[in-house]
C-alpha cells in the first residue's frame, strides 16, 4: 500500500507542474502589459511626430494669413512709406502672428520692396554659407500708387521634439525655415 499512496503522490505532484506550466501558457493577464510596453516608445514618438508637425503647420499659416493681411493694407494704401516706418510695420507684423510666436517675434525677418515688373521678383529664399537666411538686402520699400511690391516674411521656427530635429530642422540651431510671400500690384490710391 505505502508503496501504491507514493505513487498516486508521486502523479500528483507530476500533475500540479504540467498544470501549473500548462496554466502559464493559458494565462493572459499580463499579455496586455507586455504588448503595451512593446508599442509605448512607437506610439509616443508618433503622437509627438503628429504634434510637432501640426503646431508648425499652424504656425505657417498664421504667417501667411500675416502677409496676406500686411499686404492688403500696403495695397490699398492703408499703410505707406509716408505713414508707416520700418519699426512701426515689423510691430504690426508681430501684432499679426503673435499668437504662434514668442514676445518680440525674436527670430522674424521680412523684406518688403517694390520693382519695376513681375519678372524682377526674387523667386529663391536668400541663405548663407552657413543654412541661415541672407538678410542683407532686405529693406522696407512699400513702394507707392501702382507699383508692383513683394512682400516676403521669414521665421526661425524652433524644433521642440528631439526625435524630431535631424528631420524637421533645415536652418542652424535646430530650427526650420517658416516662409510666406505675396506678391502684388498696388491700387491707384
Amino acid at each position: 500500500m505505502c508503496g501504491v499512496d507514493m505513487a498516486k503522490r508521486a502523479f500528483k505532484a507530476r500533475r500540479r507542474i504540467l498544470d501549473t506550466i500548462c496554466g502559464f501558457r493559458r494565462d493572459r493577464r499580463g499579455a496586455t502589459a507586455i504588448e503595451f510596453a512593446m508599442l509605448a516608445i512607437p506610439f509616443t514618438m508618433l503622437s509627438f511626430a503628429i504634434l510637432e508637425t501640426t503646431v508648425s503647420f499652424t504656425a505657417q499659416q498664421v504667417i501667411s494669413n500675416a502677409a496676406d493681411t500686411l499686404s492688403r493694407q500696403i495695397r490699398t494704401g492703408q499703410l505707406t512709406l509716408a505713414n508707416t516706418t520700418k519699426s512701426q510695420f515689423r510691430d504690426r507684423l508681430c501684432g499679426e502672428i503673435s499668437i504662434i510666436v514668442g514676445a518680440g517675434c525674436p527670430q522674424l525677418e521680412y523684406d518688403l520692396e517694390y520693382y519695376t515688373s513681375f519678372a524682377d521678383v526674387p523667386k529663391t529664399i536668400p541663405r548663407t554659407p552657413e543654412g541661415d537666411i541672407d538678410t542683407t538686402g532686405f529693406t522696407y520699400n512699400p513702394g507707392g500708387n501702382g507699383t508692383i511690391n513683394s512682400l516676403r516674411i521669414f521665421y526661425r521656427w524652433p524644433v521642440m521634439t528631439d526625435l524630431m530635429r535631424s528631420s524637421l530642422s533645415n536652418l542652424p540651431n535646430d530650427r526650420t525655415l517658416l516662409y510666406a510671400t505675396v506678391t502684388w500690384q498696388n491700387e491707384p490710391f
